[in-house]
């Protein structure tokens, strides 16, 4: 697969990719291909990065590649897409996660009266979390006699699963991770359903690995969180966008039990990612020297939405924390920060990446150009 992502798609694929909705083109002056991240109730933040571009409504998108509750956002935006353009998926969005949110209620995982008092979204100090949290390296969901996974009956209450395989108007990608082989396994939209969606979700030490075919699958964030090389041989949208969860440089040395988990936990989902943006950048970088063909490699444009201020200050346990308020806190960051990013950076659609991936290897974060030409670090 790391030869698939170093290579790029020929131009006659891409022109095949184009060929198949040419009634596309006088929609939107600019389409991008979205990447969504996964992490737990974080992912309302992408919820409210997508409300934003389906709100603005300048640009299309061509391709949506997820993973996890990355994963959940696609096919619910595709729903929705599918019944009503860009207010369907906004109307869809928002009824998917108030209904997480009422589901949560009944958990016993909830934060304190204190952090409630605090504003603190931590779930750090609930005695459910600390219980469950030290069952996790010793119990095995294999050891549970009933397989209950409160997530699938809500994916299955709320989404269309005809309707998402129906959206032609834009491809979609889930990632999962193969156990077996430890390779990232892609389903394309006609493929998808419950299952693919809960392999793209399942955290080894919370669920069994969902079985497709065959084959067991679990959390994609391992090996695909989110997959980027599809956009290359599927989609004629030249632009990725990846709505970034996790935080890729986070100041500071962890120190306590949590602190170490949380970082970890970053690492471990923002490896693939950072392991295809090496690609990219590769590739990127023997097409400016002249050492690759035009006609046969691809240069993508690569564009981050992120918080990295915000988002860097809430903890991994807040990723369980699906109380209302919560989820329309991140929602609003996501909002924000996709309306930043369309004032910034609408105009470089199609023209330049907005991020500087060199830089963001060297340890000082991604950083898009035109803040960089103003001297403002990316927040």
């Amino acid at each position: 697969m790391a030869e698939d992502q170093a290579n790029p798609a020929p131009r006659r694929r891409r022109a095949a990719a184009a060929q198949k909705a040419p009634h596309r083109k006088p929609r939107h002056a600019k389409s991008v291909n979205l990447a969504l991240q996964g992490g737990g109730s974080h992912g309302a933040f992408t919820w409210g990065v997508l409300d934003k571009i389906f709100e603005d409504d300048r640009l299309w998108i061509e391709a949506i590649s997820g993973t996890s509750a990355g994963a959940m956002n696609a096919v619910v935006a595709a729903q929705g897409m599918y019944e009503g353009g860009g207010a369907g998926a906004r109307k869809r969005l928002e009824e998917f996660w108030r209904a997480v949110s009422d589901a949560g209620r009944g958990s016993p995982i909830q934060r304190t009266p204190w952090a409630q008092m605090t504003g603190d979204w931590s779930l750090d100090s609930s005695p459910a979390y600390i219980f469950f949290n030290a069952l996790r390296g010793v119990v095995s969901p294999y050891d549970a006699p009933l397989e209950i996974n409160p997530l699938r009956d809500l994916v299955e209450k709320h989404v269309d699963f005809a309707k998402v395989r129906a959206c032609s108007d834009m491809e979609i990608f889930l990632a999962a991770t193969t156990v077996e082989t430890g390779r990232v396994r892609v389903f394309e939209r006609q493929e998808i359903t419950t299952d693919v969606v809960m392999a793209s979700a399942c955290l080894p030490f919370l669920f069994k690995a969902v079985e497709i075919d065959g084959a067991h699958y679990w959390d994609g964030g391992y090996m695909g969180n989110p997959p980027l090389y599809p956009f290359f041989y599927n989609s004629p949208a030249s632009d990725i966008v990846i709505v970034q969860i996790n935080p890729i440089v986070r100041e500071g040395e962890p120190k306590t039990a949590a602190e170490i988990q949380n970082r970890v936990n970053e690492i471990t989902f923002n490896s693939s990612l950072l392991h295809e943006l090496r690609s990219i950048d590769f590739v990127t970088r023997l097409l400016e020297d002249g050492k690759l063909d035009p006609e046969e490699y691809r240069k993508m444009n690569l564009h981050i939405i992120q918080s990295r201020k915000r988002m860097r200050a809430l903890d991994a346990s807040s990723k369980l924390n699906s109380e209302w308020a919560f989820l329309r806190h991140m929602f609003e960051i996501g909002r924000t920060a996709a309306a930043s990013w369309l004032k910034w950076h609408y105009d470089d659609i199609g023209n330049r990446s907005t991020v500087d991936i060199r830089q963001m290897f060297s340890g000082r974060g991604p950083l898009s150009q035109k803040k960089r030409e103003s001297g403002e670090a990316a927040g």
